[in-house]
């Protein structure tokens, strides 16, 4: 008398687990885009940084007796130029700041600093607004086009 076989054995039912899982690893990264989450994380210590190269610079500002409309303090060897303290543009913050090849920073007068691999750089950036006799700094992020 022959046997019917009713169903898959154990080791079959492993074997096409396995084949799913390797199958769900090796495509589910084309699927799910973390870079613009990554970006976006990017922009945010770039924001982080900025603020606290700016509290470095207006510390050494006060220190010396710089907290004047224009002034100059001297970081690291470097002359950076400040307004009531801070740094006078995004160019003289960008001096004191570590910051990664990803990021362009901005030039002369431009407070810009922007992710150069952003498909969209002018949406993923970080604005610098320089302080006044009455407003302190600005750091606005842009992450829309992240």
């Amino acid at each position: 008398m022959k046997q019917i076989q009713r169903g898959f054995t154990l080791i079959e039912l492993v074997v096409v687990i396995v084949i799913l899982g390797i199958l769900a690893a090796v495509a589910l990264p084309k699927f799910v885009d973390l870079s613009k989450d990554a970006r976006t994380s990017v922009m945010q210590a770039v924001q982080g940084s900025m603020r606290g190269a700016d509290t470095m610079i207006y510390a050494k500002a006060a220190v010396a007796g710089e907290l004047k409309a224009t002034g100059i303090v001297k970081i690291n060897n470097v002359d950076i130029s400040t307004v009531y303290g801070y740094a006078a543009n995004g160019a003289e913050l960008a001096k004191v700041m570590d910051l990664s090849p990803d990021i362009t920073p901005p030039t002369g007068t431009d407070n810009l600093f922007q992710h150069a691999k952003a498909p969209t750089s002018t949406t993923c950036s970080v604005t610098y607004t320089a302080a006044t006799d009455v407003k302190a700094p600005q750091y606005d992020l842009a992450s829309g086009g992240c």
